[in-house]
C-alpha cells in the first residue's frame, strides 16, 4: 500500500469517475486503474463497484476511503512542520466565496494579501454555501468565505465581521418617504429576491417572516443570482430589495439616497472563514484572516455581533 495509491482512491471517490480522477491526478486512466486494482488485490477487497455509473464505493470501500483521507491529511503535516520551522508562508490555497460577498469583499483584501505573501498561490472560485461545504469535505477547497452559522459537522467557523442589512427602495415606492424601516414595514410582495440556494435569499425571507410563494405580478417575475441585477430592477420596475452593507459602499450618491436602514436592533449577517477540521495550513489562514479584518471599513471591523439573521 502506498500514499500514491491512496491518493488515486480518494480521487475516484471525489469525482466518481475513473477518467476524470486520472485527469485530476495528471496520469492516464489505465495507470490509475492498475494502481487501484493492485491495492484491491493486496487488501483482498473490492473498493469500488465499477458496474455503477457514476462509480460508487462498496461498503468496505467507504471505510477504506475514510481512513485514506485521514492518512493523506496526516502525511501532509510533515511539510507543514517544515514550513512552520522556516517561518515561511508558502503553498496553494483554494478559496470558495459566495456570490453576495465576492464582488464587494475580494477587492478589499486580495491585492494586499498577494503583495505581502508572494509565495502563496491563491485560487478563488464562487460557489453557493452548500457547494462550498461539500467541496471542503471532499478536499476540493481549503477555505470558504460564507455567511454563518452553518453548524455543519466537521466544519470550523471563524467569524470575521457582522454586516448590516439595508433596504434599497424605489424612489416611487411609498416606503421611500420613511427614513428608517422596521421589518413590519416590508411587504414581501414588493421584494425582489435572489434565486433559491443563496443564503442571502433565505435571510431576507427569515427577516421579513415571509416563507410563501409571492407572485410579483401576472406579467413579470424575476429572480437573479446578482444583487446588482436586483438593484437595477428596483430602479426600473419599482419595489424594493435588501442589500448587505458592503454592497452599498460603491453606490452613486443618487442611489445611496434610496437606502433605508433598519430600526434597532439592526439585523446583521455573520461572515466567517470556514474550513474542514483536518485542514493544516493554519498560518496561512491566520494571515488571510488578519488581512480581511484590516481591510474592512472601520465601523464594520469594530462591530461586535448584533441581531444575526439565520439562513438555515
Amino acid at each position: 500500500m502506498t500514499l500514491i495509491q491512496l491518493e488515486y482512491v480518494v480521487a475516484v471517490d471525489t469525482y466518481r469517475h475513473f477518467a476524470k480522477a486520472a485527469e485530476k491526478c495528471f496520469i492516464t486512466q489505465p495507470t490509475l486503474s492498475m494502481q487501484i486494482q493492485k491495492l484491491e488485490d493486496s487488501l483482498g477487497v473490492i473498493i469500488f463497484d465499477r458496474s455503477k455509473h457514476p462509480v460508487m464505493p462498496t461498503e468496505i470501500g467507504q471505510s477504506i476511503i475514510k481512513q485514506a483521507r485521514i492518512v493523506l491529511n496526516e502525511s501532509k503535516k510533515i511539510k507543514e512542520i517544515i514550513d512552520d520551522e522556516k517561518q515561511e508562508l508558502v503553498g496553494e490555497i483554494r478559496l470558495g466565496i459566495i456570490p453576495t460577498l465576492s464582488p464587494y469583499l475580494l477587492p478589499l483584501f486580495i491585492n494586499t494579501f498577494i503583495e505581502k505573501y508572494p509565495r502563496v498561490e491563491i485560487q478563488v472560485e464562487e460557489f453557493l454555501t452548500s457547494q462550498i461545504i461539500e467541496k471542503l469535505k471532499y478536499d476540493l477547497l481549503d477555505i470558504g468565505l460564507v455567511v454563518t452559522p452553518v453548524k455543519e459537522q466537521g466544519i470550523i467557523e471563524k467569524p470575521l465581521f457582522y454586516e448590516e442589512f439595508y433596504t434599497y427602495v424605489s424612489s416611487q415606492h411609498a416606503l421611500s418617504k420613511k427614513p428608517v424601516l422596521s421589518m413590519d414595514d416590508i411587504d414581501v410582495n414588493d421584494l425582489w429576491l435572489l434565486n433559491e440556494g443563496h443564503c442571502f435569499r433565505e435571510q431576507t425571507l427569515n427577516l421579513c417572516g415571509a416563507y410563501q410563494d409571492k407572485p410579483k405580478n401576472e406579467h413579470f417575475r424575476y429572480e437573479s443570482g446578482s444583487l446588482e441585477a436586483l438593484r437595477k430592477i428596483v430602479d426600473q420596475r419599482r419595489g424594493l430589495t435588501l442589500l448587505p452593507e458592503l454592497a452599498t459602499y460603491d453606490l452613486t450618491l443618487e442611489n445611496k439616497k434610496k437606502l433605508r436602514p433598519f430600526v434597532a436592533p439592526v439585523p446583521v449577517r455573520e461572515v466567517s472563514l470556514i474550513m474542514h477540521r483536518s485542514f493544516l495550513k493554519r498560518k496561512i489562514v491566520e494571515a488571510l484572516f488578519k488581512e480581511i479584518i484590516d481591510s474592512l471599513p472601520p465601523d464594520m471591523a469594530a462591530r461586535k455581533q448584533g441581531n444575526v439573521i439565520k439562513w438555515r
